[in-house]
């Protein structure tokens, strides 16, 4: 995908995106402190605790790290720092037991001189706690066997009495007790001595200096209120775009030009671009309302292409005449019959009605007079758009409630040259209004340069699709984002069955123009020039030839049995270029005599195609 496409994508999912930042915003702002707070975290000291030299058979490590975890050293190391809170120093305290012989704390503090402070503070506390807790114990620990030794002492003293009394044949069996009295007060006070000697000095020792060293800290550790507040919108928008080009994958409505053209198997002849909110509240064309808009003049080039492309009686304003041959003066002749444009969209939403209004207003802007036809007697709307009050119209001339001449019926709109009849209010139902529209339709075209007939949805409504047969080309509408490729292709086939000239496709909505694909023929080679556009680049300088006679009416039926768009893959590089040039996108174009009458235009196309 282009970089422009994911602007775009982003463009369209702009509402995700807000959504995804506010949610991330409401998190951060549950989940931050209030105010900004100290980073305990950003220095760590360690410093080591083993017992002395000589008392390691006495200190076990188990003793030491369960006192070191206790409230009491927690409670002197604050004293010491002048902390009140002794809870703040346990927070930023670790003491685990590196070996059966030395432990470890670990500090942590925003400054390296406070991690170092409380790290020396808890080890001290430990050491002087602990030696002052076994000092205490060893002196319970003389005081019994202090006890224990005057109880011996006063056992060997009976002992050497009874050895003194005795005989010299006695003296020998007295002799191993008072060895043994002897040994034991012995062993007593040597215990005694190493007890008192031991209570003297420290039992534990640190070892080594402190290891102080800053913390890797990153912006998602800061303690900050603003710095979590923008990782959390940073954050969520990242989200937002992952989920918008997610969804954009997973979404395979036709959404620009190249996928509309593909889709239908249609060229794409007229982008309308998005609308504004304002703009899209108004109730009048948007050519006569805003003529100055881009979408106007997005309408308006809609409405050349069609002229250029769609059936030749389009080109001529009055009977028998093109636009640029017609002096100003000449008169309107009606014996001609007005050609008849259907415009047709597969569902509803596509813009269809809003199409209708404002490509007649770009056509009586060419003096034109247009008359339109409300079919859609499901959701009638034009009389809004071109300011018609209500009244009868088609439903009651299609159900023969209403048999007067058309002109009791045609109404005149707030766009000069432009008439409308209405939908009209019968309670007949609508699919069964169309079996006289080949009748009404035939009436019609006397009134009129141009016929343009508004139906319903071709997929959700039969009647549209009984119209569509009575028409002289189809104009497709869609609106970007609102047709799937399958519904697409349904319209395009139903489309096909009827074999009408389809015009092409007006994509409304679009987000912007799209890179146009080469179109090649069925051989491979570039398109034959085939629409009214590339007869009109021409030079007019060739001397008139006699016009052709009129195709019969067999023929011309046998014309239509195959869609324009069909047709023109079967034409080839193998046809003659002018008769591919007179079929065009419509099949209404001269065989390969007349071309918009422009007589000499075939020898023309003949010499272009040879240079």
């Amino acid at each position: 995908m282009e970089p422009a496409n994911h602007f775009t994508v982003l463009r369209r999912y702009w509402r995700l995106l807000v959504g995804c930042t506010l949610a991330a915003l409401v998190v951060g702002w549950l989940l931050t402190p209030t105010g900004d707070t100290v980073d305990n975290a950003k220095w760590k000291c360690k410093v080591a605790i083993t017992p002395v030299a000589g008392a390691g058979d006495t200190v076990r490590a188990d003793q030491v790290l369960s006192y070191a975890q206790g409230s009491d050293v927690a409670t002197a190391a604050a004293k010491q720092l002048g902390i009140a809170d002794a809870a703040a120093v346990i927070a930023r305290r670790t003491v685990t037991a590196d070996s059966a012989q030395m432990l470890s704390i670990a500090t942590t503090g925003p400054t390296q001189q406070s991690c170092s402070d409380l790290a020396a503070a808890y080890s001290a506390a430990i050491i002087k706690g602990f030696s002052d807790e076994s000092a205490k114990s060893a002196a319970e620990t003389v005081k019994k066997l202090q006890a224990q030794a005057d109880a011996q002492q006063k056992q060997l003293d009976d002992i050497q009495q009874q050895f003194s009394r005795a005989s010299a044949a006695d003296q020998p069996k007295l002799q191993p007790k008072l060895t043994a009295a002897s040994t034991s007060l012995t062993a007593t006070l040597t215990a005694i001595s190493k007890l008192q000697n031991g209570a003297q000095t420290d039992a534990i020792q640190q070892w080594g200096s402190i290891d102080a060293r800053q913390s890797a800290g990153n912006l998602l550790s800061s303690p900050s209120r603003s710095v979590r507040l923008g990782l959390a919108v940073a954050l969520g928008l990242g989200l937002g775009v992952v989920a918008a080009l997610m969804l954009s994958r997973m979404d395979t409505r036709l959404r620009t030009r190249n996928a509309v053209e593909e889709g239908f198997n249609l060229p794409v002849i007229g982008e309308v671009p998005q609308l504004s909110r304002r703009l899209r509240r108004l109730r009048e064309p948007l050519v006569r309302a805003r003529p100055s808009d881009p979408a106007a003049e997005a309408y308006r080039s809609l409405r050349s292409t069609l002229l250029l492309t769609g059936p030749d009686a389009l080109g001529r304003s009055a009977a028998g005449h093109t636009e640029w041959e017609r002096a100003d003066s000449a008169p309107r002749r009606l014996a001609d019959p007005a050609p008849v444009v259907l415009v047709a969209s597969g569902s509803s939403g596509d813009g269809r009605t809003t199409t209708v209004a404002n490509l007649a207003a770009a056509l009586a802007e060419t003096g034109r007079e247009v008359l339109v036809l409300d079919c859609d007697f499901r959701h009638p709307q034009l009389h809004a758009h071109l300011g018609v009050g209500g009244g009868p119209g088609m439903a009651e001339l299609l159900s023969g409630e209403q048999l007067g001449e058309l002109d009791e019926l045609i109404r005149p709109t707030n766009v000069a040259g432009v008439s409308l009849i209405t939908g009209g209010n019968t309670t007949a139902y609508p699919a069964a209004l169309v079996l006289r529209a080949a009748e009404v339709l035939r009436r019609a075209r006397r009134y009129a340069d141009v016929i343009l007939v508004d139906t319903s949805p071709l997929l959700h409504a039969n009647d549209a699709y009984d119209l569509v047969q009575h028409a002289d080309a189809v104009l497709v509408t869609v609106r970007s984002g609102n047709a799937t490729p399958e519904q697409a292709d349904r319209v395009a086939e139903l489309l096909s069955r009827t074999g009408v000239p389809v015009a092409g496709v007006a994509l409304l909505g679009s987000d912007g123009p799209a890179g146009r694909r080469r179109r090649t023929t069925a051989g491979g080679g570039p398109a034959a020039p085939g629409g009214r556009a590339d007869r009109a680049a021409l030079p007019r300088t060739a001397a008139p030839a006699p016009a052709p006679a009129p195709a019969p009416a067999a023929d011309r039926g046998a014309e239509r049995t195959t869609p324009s768009w069909a047709r023109r893959d079967a034409l080839g590089p193998g046809r003659n270029g002018a008769g591919a040039a007179g079929q065009g996108l419509n099949g209404h174009g001269p065989k390969a005599g007349a071309v918009d009458g422009d007589q000499g235009e075939p020898a023309l196309l003949r010499e272009a195609e040879e240079r």
